[in-house]
């Protein structure tokens, strides 16, 4: 059975370049990506942000085309770089207002098939539409070259046919469930043999075709997993056109798509100027005078600010919104990444060389410390608290390895020694933490500098304990902003080409001013 859901329109919206009014008019019920950024990061707020153009009306049928549109591209884009996506059924909050009235719906329904079915004699108008909509489903799993099942399918769920037997009193609904459930079987995944299973053991017919519908809602599902799977490797090789054709068109129907962008890429070329010394300033600057910088460097220092952004209080660029939450995420994984790094390079200075090339001893001390440090982003979460517990659980732990290995333990003065150096870390000042994560921004700039090398930078110093986890990070994040700069290259370097030429003519119109 299909359910139709009545969706509001407004015959007019204000489309302003504001990131909440473009949020509200991008966003769509279907789109499951754009749902999970907006629940995970708050949106904010942007009132002090000056217009470029005045905002412009549109009706509610160009703003559909245009939201399908984006709804496609974020589609697109999440097959493509999400290789376990995966099309999963809509599952309704419990005790929400929809579930009660889909519940009450669907009750009725199968209540009223029922009556129908106990009346004397019994009335099949219900049932023959089920068997309809069930012979047209299993139609839709067949593939061309299916002629055989196709004609069994249509000759044994013939309508016409099914309707003069129930006239005539002489329909056997039980012979054409067992005919049903014997095409599930043979049509379904080989995971759905237990639902078809179960199902034969269902003898009362309302809820047996209760259960056909569940179970054939989830042969549908995996149908629509196999095209999925089945089309990635052809979408892939022209997602990159299609995703920037449907950028450029929503360009053009909001003019003031690319200004976070400029801002994103003006922030990083002026953080950039202002790291340059002044003797290398003076050697690399242009015929006017100044420093130049390359694009390409920008571009990447630009991505390394993703991995270190305040997504509460800065939007985020437009060209990256479809991924950002896998930002978040990779930001997050490296900050607990960071802080067990500095743990371990602690602890390791303090203990030696004895305990730190024991491969199994550093795993089983970053299992233990990373446990203790779940949560760590959570308001409700305690780091003095936590980096207390490690330390206690660290100098237990080095204690009993090198008892295990024949060296002395820890005396009481060198466990206080450690257990104030690990606790300290809590300061976001730390000279550690800062050490480690400047190698890590290091590590990165390296990866994105090598471009599409397939090699891997050398790990710097410091970072060996958490190599391994570091680099599972760095090849998702490259293959990310790879895969983005392919698509919005164009629009980084025009982006770009304003920005530098801008500040070039800036500077020559003060020396101008000071002659």
């Amino acid at each position: 059975m299909s359910q139709d859901q009545d969706k509001p329109g407004r015959s007019e919206i204000n489309l302003g370049e504001s990131e909440d009014d473009q949020e509200d008019n991008l966003d769509n019920p279907e789109q499951s990506v754009r749902k999970k950024i907006r629940q995970n990061t708050s949106s904010p707020s942007r009132g002090n942000m000056p217009q470029a153009s005045p905002p412009q009306f549109v009706s509610v049928e160009e703003l559909m085309e245009t939201a399908k549109g984006v709804t496609n591209m974020v589609l697109a884009h999440e097959i493509v770089v999400n290789g376990g996506f995966q099309i999963k059924p809509a599952e309704l909050p419990e005790n929400s207002l929809e579930k009660r009235v889909r519940d009450i719906v669907h009750k009725a329904f199968w209540d009223c098939l029922e009556a129908q079915l106990k009346e004397d004699p019994p009335s099949y108008d219900h049932a023959i539409k089920l068997v309809g909509e069930i012979k047209e489903a299993l139609l839709s799993f067949l593939l061309p070259g299916h002629t055989r099942l196709r004609n069994q399918i249509t000759e044994a769920l013939d309508l016409e046919l099914i309707k003069q037997e129930a006239e005539n009193g002489a329909l056997d609904i039980s012979k054409l469930a067992e005919f049903i459930i014997g095409m599930m079987g043979t049509l379904c995944a080989p995971a759905r043999d237990e639902e078809i299973k179960k199902l034969k053991e269902i003898h009362e017919i309302v809820p047996l075709f209760r259960a056909i519908f569940s179970v054939l809602d989830l042969m549908k599902m995996d149908m629509a997993n196999f095209a999925v799977s089945s089309i990635r490797p052809h979408l892939m090789q022209q997602s990159v056109e299609y995703e920037r054709k449907k950028f450029q068109e929503l360009c053009e129907k909001q003019p003031n798509s690319l200004v976070f962008v400029t801002e994103w890429l003006q922030e990083t070329a002026d953080d950039l100027r202002s790291k340059i010394p002044p003797a290398v300033s003076d050697s690399a600057a242009s015929a006017s005078g100044v420093p130049e910088l390359c694009p390409v460097a920008v571009q990447n220092h630009a991505y390394l600010k993703l991995l270190k952004w305040d997504h509460l209080r800065k939007p985020f660029p437009e060209t990256v919104l479809m991924d950002q939450t896998r930002f978040q995420e990779m930001q997050l994984e490296l900050d607990q990444l960071i802080l067990t790094g500095a743990v371990l390079l602690v602890t390791f200075n303090a203990a030696g060389t004895a305990l730190s090339d024991l491969p199994d001893f550093t795993n089983k001390l970053k299992m233990a410390i990373r446990v203790l440090l779940t949560g760590l982003h959570l308001p409700s979460f305690n780091l003095t608290e936590a980096l207390a517990t490690i330390s206690e659980k660290v100098c237990a732990e080095i204690n009993g390895c090198l008892s295990q290995h024949g060296f002395t333990p820890f005396t009481l003065e060198k466990e206080t020694v450690l257990k104030g150096q690990i606790q300290a870390l809590a300061d976001p000042d730390n000279t550690i933490c800062k050490l480690i994560d400047s190698r890590n921004q290091m590590f990165f700039e390296s990866y994105l500098a090598s471009g599409y090398q397939k090699s891997v930078p050398a790990i710097p110093g410091g970072l060996g304990p958490i190599q391994r986890e570091l680099e599972e990070i760095a090849v998702k994040y490259v293959r990310l902003v790879n895969y983005n700069k392919m698509v919005f290259g164009p629009y980084y370097d025009a982006v770009l080409s304003s920005i530098l030429n801008k500040e070039e003519t800036a500077h020559i119109r003060g020396k101008l001013e000071d002659d």
